[in-house]
């Protein structure tokens, strides 16, 4: 006969997951505040937001790992076309306009 219990272990794993979920917002924080300094582009904010690293957001892109890094540079991203803008709201899941005016 079974009976239903409370398993042990389950506090060492919520530690983990909330540590590592800390980490991830002080990773989104830290972009955010690199994108409002104009140190860093919002492809860089967005990518970390949405938990992807440079060969994912190539995957899901197209772009080649060093013109993403390019894309980063805010200089850069101000001239991107419309058409490449639309790529990277597509793979972040956000319109062209909040890519385009995202000031975090």
């Amino acid at each position: 006969k079974y009976t239903t219990g409370l398993s042990t272990g389950w506090d060492v794993k919520k530690q983990a997951l909330d540590n590592a979920w800390e980490d991830i917002n002080e990773r989104v924080e830290e972009a955010r505040k690199l994108v409002r300094s104009g140190e860093k582009s919002p492809v860089y904010y967005f990518m970390e937001l949405r938990l992807m690293d440079m060969p994912v957001l190539s995957g899901y892109t197209g772009f080649w790992s060093f013109t993403i890094k390019r894309h980063m540079k805010p200089d850069v991203f101000k001239n991107l076309s419309d058409k490449k803008l639309a790529i990277y709201a597509k793979a972040f899941e956000v319109s062209v306009d909040e890519l385009k005016n995202f000031i975090g």
